[in-house]
């Protein structure tokens, strides 16, 4: 598995469907599957990603010029990527998800929520007895 397996989805926009585009697709041995036109919807994960993009990294701090959003951009995107907690994904980062981690989370949550459950049972348990 080469690592363009994952395929490449976009709208039809003309930079996406131009030849330069296309030659560069095969080239790499990736697949571009575009989206249905004009149906926006179609293209949900990604438009939900540039509104996230606009509402936690551009307008927070309005970069002033190109090389600023670049950077802007690019630090957040290894925040995006390495600390930030994803809802889809179960709460955990995507960097944890790729290499397998979302079990071991999970179980450690688990385990956490499980202790919690127990010293609020010994709490009440000691309260009602104090009481008494």
């Amino acid at each position: 598995m080469n690592r363009w397996s994952i395929p490449l989805i976009s709208d039809n926009g003309p930079q996406f469907i131009a030849k330069d585009f296309k030659a560069f697709v095969k080239f790499h041995s990736m697949t571009h599957v575009t989206t249905s036109p004009y149906y926006p919807q179609s293209n949900g994960k990604l438009e939900r990603f540039h509104g996230t993009i606009k509402k936690e990294c551009i307008r927070p701090n309005c970069p002033r010029n190109r090389e600023e959003a670049m950077k802007q951009i690019s630090a957040y995107m290894v925040h995006y990527n390495t600390v930030r907690l994803h809802s889809a994904i179960g709460y955990i980062t995507p960097a944890d998800c790729l290499s397998g981690l979302a079990d071991e989370i999970q179980a450690e949550r688990d385990r956490k929520l499980e202790e919690a459950r127990l010293r609020r049972r010994e709490t009440s348990t000691e309260s009602l007895a104090m009481a008494s």
